[in-house]
């Protein structure tokens, strides 16, 4: 997998870290059967987009990550899922994950997202320019344009 930022392509390194023991994945059902005493500090939730964003509140501080999957550019259920997130006060980082496309960057980290994780095929078709293009209208909405319209006005 290869992360996207505001400052473009890097090295996915969620791998490594499992493989260290410094880090792990767990799904809402692990989180609500309750965590054995072993498992490593830094943990990630790897969540469905339809997933119920209120049944992860519970859990905020356990979490260093939530992972959202993407099964589809055409389902925007995990954009609204981050926004929920984010609303009922979740501080860590967030990972759009799978079939999210260089379009989508901007709207998805104006909905609460830190990253996005692409596959390499992804990355080869839409190489880094494509998503770092997106990063200036990360702020630009039409609701900003009608507030600084009417501040001028």
């Amino acid at each position: 997998m290869i992360i996207v930022t505001d400052d473009g392509f890097a090295e996915d390194d969620r791998a490594e870290r499992l493989v260290a023991g410094t880090y792990g994945e767990v799904s809402l059902a692990d989180l609500e059967a309750g965590l054995p005493d072993d498992c490593p500090a830094a943990l990630a939730l790897n969540l469905a987009n339809d997933a119920d964003a209120r049944a992860v509140a519970p859990f905020f501080d356990t979490l260093e990550a939530i992972t959202i999957s993407f099964p589809s550019f055409a389902d925007g259920r995990g954009f609204s899922l981050a926004t929920q997130l984010r609303r009922l006060g979740f501080a860590g980082r967030l990972i759009a994950q799978g079939h999210v496309i260089a379009d989508q960057y901007a709207h998805a980290r104006r909905c609460g997202f830190d990253a996005v994780a692409i596959d390499a095929r992804l990355a080869a078709r839409q190489p880094e320019g494509q998503w770092t293009s997106q990063v200036p209208r990360i702020n630009v909405t039409y609701q900003n344009r009608l507030h600084q319209a009417a501040q001028i006005a």
